[in-house]
């Protein structure tokens, strides 16, 4: 490693000394009573004559009216026509004021006698509750769910809707408004 690079030091310092010389050797060829001359460039070509420019033409504006102190006369009126004469009409005669009745004279009834208030038919049963609710959950696809939801909501509304679907509203708020835990109607 240490030999190759004796080796480039010894190249890289011959071929410096070899450019040295070749360079003043060049220079001792030419005769040293000759100076440098610069090269002698050709002057440069003088412009094209243009023809001349006509002179500007110079406008002539006329001179701006005398000013005078008197007002330009106003614009003359339109004359409106007149307005057409009135036109006299009969007026129908007012009406009477109005007067209100005198009120009917006050006559006293008896108040109505008391009806007895609609009694509900009586909640069915338990006994009662299971041929409705079977009868409900007939054509439903999982009976045995439909038919204990069904018996619970019977006992707790004491109501059954008619049908096999729907007529919830029958059965009142109990039955329509009675929701599971995940949201869904509880009664079927």
């Amino acid at each position: 490693m240490a030999l190759f690079k004796h080796l480039l030091f010894l190249l890289s310092s011959f071929l410096l000394i070899t450019t040295r010389v070749v360079g003043i050797h060049e220079l001792s060829l030419s005769p040293p009573h000759q100076e440098y001359k610069r090269p002698i460039l050709p002057y440069p070509r003088p412009p094209l004559k243009t023809p001349p420019s006509p002179p500007p033409q110079v406008v002539k504006f006329p001179p701006p009216p005398p000013f005078s102190k008197k007002p330009p006369p106003p614009p003359p009126k339109k004359q409106t026509p007149p307005p057409p004469p009135p036109i006299h009409k009969s007026l129908p005669p007012p009406p009477p004021p109005f007067k209100k009745a005198p009120p009917p004279p006050f006559k006293y009834s008896p108040p109505p006698p008391p009806t007895s208030p609609k009694v509900p038919p009586p909640p069915p049963k338990r006994t009662e509750c299971i041929p409705l609710c079977l009868e409900r959950c007939k054509k439903n696809s999982r009976k045995n769910i439909c038919t204990r939801a069904c018996l619970t909501c019977c006992n707790k509304c004491k109501c059954v809707p008619p049908g096999q679907y729907g007529n919830k509203e029958k059965c009142g708020p109990c039955y329509t408004n009675w929701k599971t835990h995940g949201g869904r109607p509880k009664c079927p």
